[in-house]
C-alpha cells in the first residue's frame, strides 16, 4: 500500500496513539456544540500550528463536525506550502496518508478528475512530504470520521482565480466538504497582533478577501479562493475563536495568531441576509 508517512507526529502532535486519541476526544467533547437540527458547515477554517499552541482553536471548529459521518464523505484539506516553492497546486499520488492512529485514504477519482480538468495542479510528493500545514488536519479527521476519505491540496505560488476555480469545481459536488488551513500574523507583539487579527478576522467575514495577504494569514490563498467563489454569494460565516500563541503556550512577546471559522451553505432566497 503506497501510504504518505508521518513527518510531524511527535512534534506538531502527539505520536502515541492513545494519548492523541485521548486529547482529540476530550477537547472535541468539550466543545462539541448541541444543536444537531443544523447541518454542519461546509468548510472550515482551522490553523495548523503544534496543538499546544493552536491545537484547541482547530478542535473548536472540527467539533462542529461531529456525529457526521453520514454527510461527509470527502474532505478537501488545503493549506500553504512551507518548505518546498512550486507554481500551481500540489498534491499526492499516495492512496493512504497514515496517522498514529490508522490511515486515511485518498479519494483517487476525485483527484485525477482535477489533474485531468486544470493543468495547473499537479502531483508533487516532494512539497508534501514535509508539509505540516496538511497534516495537523488529519488526525482530527480521522477522530471525527474515520471512514472519510480525503483530498490533500497545497498551494504554491498560484492565483486566488485558479484557487477557486478548484474549490469551486468541487463545492458543487454532493458529500464534499473544505478545511482551510491558516495561521493568521506571525511574530508581532501581543497586542499587536490582537488588533491585526481581529482586522483579518472582520475582512474575513465581510469577504473582503482582496484585502488579505500573507502578512495576515499564511493560508490566505485558500482563504481567498473559497470565498471568491461564485458559490460564497450563498454563504454565511461564523467566528469560532480569534487567538493568539500568548493565550495559549508562548510567550507575548512574539507571537502567532490563530483563528477558526465556521461557513455555512444557505439557500439563494436567503443570500441578501448572509454575513459574509
Amino acid at each position: 500500500m503506497n501510504i504518505r508517512p508521518m513527518a510531524v507526529a511527535g512534534r506538531f502532535y502527539p505520536a502515541n496513539a492513545p494519548a492523541l486519541h485521548q486529547w482529540l476526544q476530550s477537547t472535541i467533547e468539550i466543545n462539541a456544540k448541541p444543536d444537531s437540527a443544523k447541518a454542519p458547515p461546509r468548510a472550515l477554517i482551522a490553523p495548523h500550528a503544534g496543538y499546544i499552541y493552536s491545537g484547541e482553536t482547530a478542535a473548536k471548529a472540527f467539533a462542529f463536525w461531529k456525529d457526521c459521518q453520514d454527510e461527509i464523505q470527502t474532505v478537501v484539506i488545503m493549506g500553504p506550502a512551507h518548505y518546498v516553492g512550486f507554481h500551481g497546486i500540489a498534491t499526492i499520488d499516495h492512496q493512504q496518508v497514515a496517522t498514529p492512529f490508522g490511515s486515511l485514504e485518498i479519494n483517487n477519482q476525485m483527484r485525477e478528475e482535477l489533474l485531468e480538468k486544470f493543468s495547473y495542479l499537479q502531483v508533487n510528493n516532494e512539497a508534501n512530504a514535509p508539509e505540516h500545514s496538511l497534516e495537523v488536519m488529519f488526525p482530527f479527521v480521522k477522530e471525527l470520521l474515520p471512514d472519510t476519505k480525503i483530498l490533500p491540496l497545497l498551494n504554491g505560488a498560484v492565483s486566488t482565480e485558479d484557487v477557486s476555480e478548484v474549490l469551486q469545481f468541487l463545492w458543487q459536488q454532493k458529500g464534499v466538504y473544505f478545511v482551510i488551513s491558516s495561521d493568521l500574523s506571525h511574530f508581532h507583539p501581543y497586542q499587536e497582533a490582537q488588533a491585526l487579527d481581529a482586522k483579518t478576522a472582520n475582512w474575513i467575514e465581510q469577504s473582503q478577501w482582496q484585502k488579505l495577504d500573507g502578512n495576515h494569514a499564511c493560508g490566505y490563498k485558500g482563504i481567498q479562493g473559497l470565498l471568491a467563489m461564485k458559490a460564497a454569494k450563498n454563504v454565511s460565516i461564523q467566528r469560532i475563536a480569534c487567538v493568539n500563541s500568548g493565550d495559549t503556550a508562548g510567550s507575548k512577546d512574539s507571537v502567532v495568531g490563530y483563528g477558526s471559522w465556521a461557513i455555512y451553505e444557505q439557500e439563494s432566497e436567503e443570500s441578501e441576509h448572509a454575513t459574509h
